[in-house]
């Protein structure tokens, strides 16, 4: 048997472009040729009967249908948990916390399958979907359950009431930790909800759909519609919606602002980023490159709070530059099943035309172009990690957000310098610190414009640790008790 026989994934249906190092991991993986909506705790026929391709973006092959909800569609949806949050918010919260709580306990069992298909759908590292994404997913479940029946510990005083129906909508970037950041508060607060998956990236979605279902839990508490943006504003425009969650592009957030300005719809928003990563004289040089490489490189740089922006101390530039092109060649490109691969595929082809058209842009600006020499796949979608040196403030590549593994590199003198150009955007949603002195972190942090400042880290996150941003990165906070108050009323 061939190597590439060997590593063929074992799916209940016929493919022959999926492959893993280790198919003991995915022999139990199953994918139907066909997806529904899941209204009502039952997979239905959409009204439109339009179904829509999804895709294998590191091999550009078809995975499945989804279908595609209209109006009348939403409407369904919307009804359903508007009927089940009369039972769902009046049972016990011990036992909402209990449905929760199984709801993670099941994920970590199908953690296996959910890693795959992550990875097959986002084009993501199988290692990331396997130890990042979906045991965090589990672990907001686990969090929020234990939440379920101590709210009025946790606000005192203030008799907290869940909202109603929440209309999430969910981006293509982490589509199951997205997911569970959503729904796993919104449950525990008491609400029912309605959730859009991003339409590149609905398969997670469905998928717990499938386990929502198997855990028990009352039909109509979760509805999953699936659509591109007609669908989502379907659902934004709904009467009978009382909160919409979105995150995604800064873009499409204001049109949602604007959409329920005048009613009295609660909102929260996390949108997009450019996140300064700030590294001085006097930082542990190694372990800040490392920290630079998963800033900005992690999940092909799909992340809205990328350390997209690094900020360098001129004494120390040449070398830390030196370590970070030496890195950057031994990073590998690929095959996203590869537990080898450093970096996956990128999304879709209009992600990776969109990231080419701003390393065009950063070259006919006169940033210093530099790319790693490694080898990509000749089919899928693949970027080469990119460096534009020598970049500044003024240039588009340091203003607006690329979403891929592309690093803008601008040197600074002083602290006052580099907290100027750092807070000199229009986003506000992370950042990052590299330095020996404790002093340096409290002083800086307290005057960056971001909702969260890792120091001497990066890309770390915690279920009880909220997260938000300012100015065009939105309002509200997801995580911790802060993202337990947008699904409360008191």
């Amino acid at each position: 048997m061939s190597k590439k026989q060997e590593n063929k994934i074992g799916l209940d249906f016929k493919t022959d472009w999926a492959y893993a190092p280790a198919p003991e991991d995915t022999k139990h993986i199953t994918l139907q040729k066909q997806y529904d909506l899941f209204i009502d705790g039952k997979f239905v026929k959409p009204n439109s009967k339009k179904y829509f391709d999804t895709i294998n973006p590191a091999t550009e092959q078809k995975i499945a249908e989804v279908a595609e909800a209209d109006e009348k569609d939403v409407d369904k949806a919307v009804k359903a948990a508007r009927k089940a949050f009369e039972k769902w918010s009046k049972i016990s919260a011990k036992e909402r916390g209990k449905y929760i709580y199984r709801i993670a306990r099941l994920m970590q069992e199908r953690a296996r399958e959910f890693a795959v298909i992550e990875t097959m759908n986002g084009g993501k590292c199988i290692r990331e979907s396997r130890d990042i994404d979906v045991p965090l997913a589990a672990n907001h479940f686990f969090y929020n359950a234990g939440w379920a029946d101590k709210l009025e510990y946790a606000f005192p005083n203030r008799n907290p009431q869940p909202l109603g129906v929440a209309g999430q909508i969910i981006p293509w970037n982490f589509p199951l930790l997205m997911a569970a950041w959503k729904i796993a508060p919104a449950l525990a607060a008491g609400n029912t909800v309605v959730l859009k998956p991003a339409e590149t990236t609905s398969l997670t979605a469905l998928k717990l759909a499938e386990l929502f279902r198997d855990s028990g839990l009352p039909d109509g508490v979760v509805n999953i519609i699936t659509g591109a943006g007609k669908t989502g504003a379907a659902m934004v425009n709904h009467p009978d919606i009382n909160k919409i969650a979105f995150t995604g592009s800064t873009d499409v957030g204001k049109m949602i602002q604007k959409s329920i300005a005048g009613t009295d719809k609660k909102l929260t928003l996390e949108l997009g980023g450019k996140a300064a990563n700030i590294i001085f004289e006097d930082a542990p040089i190694d372990q800040a490159v490392e920290g630079v490489i998963n800033g900005i490189f992690f999940n092909q740089g799909h992340v809205c709070c990328a350390g997209s922006r690094l900020f360098i101390q001129e004494s120390v530039a040449d070398i830390v530059i030196r370590k970070l092109k030496d890195r950057m060649e031994s990073l590998i490109v690929g095959d996203p099943m590869d537990k080898n691969t450093d970096i996956g595929a990128i999304n879709s082809k209009e992600q990776l035309l969109k990231i080419q058209e701003y390393i065009k842009i950063g070259k006919n600006e006169g940033a210093d172009f530099y790319q790693s020499s490694c080898a990509i796949p000749s089919k899928g979608y693949y970027c080469r990690p990119t460096l534009f040196l020598n970049a500044s403030q003024s240039h588009r590549i340091v203003q607006e957000e690329i979403f891929g593994p592309v690093l803008t590199i601008q040197t600074f003198r002083t602290i006052e310098e580099v907290i100027e150009k750092a807070n000199n955007i229009a986003y506000g949603l992370s950042a990052g610190i590299w330095t020996d002195k404790g002093s340096k972190i409290f002083n800086i942090s307290s005057k960056m414009r971001a909702g969260v400042v890792w120091a001497n880290t990066y890309n770390k996150f915690d279920p009880a640790s909220p997260f938000g941003g300012y100015k065009e990165s939105g309002f509200g906070r997801e995580g911790g008790l802060h993202g337990l108050m947008p699904y409360l009323k008191f």
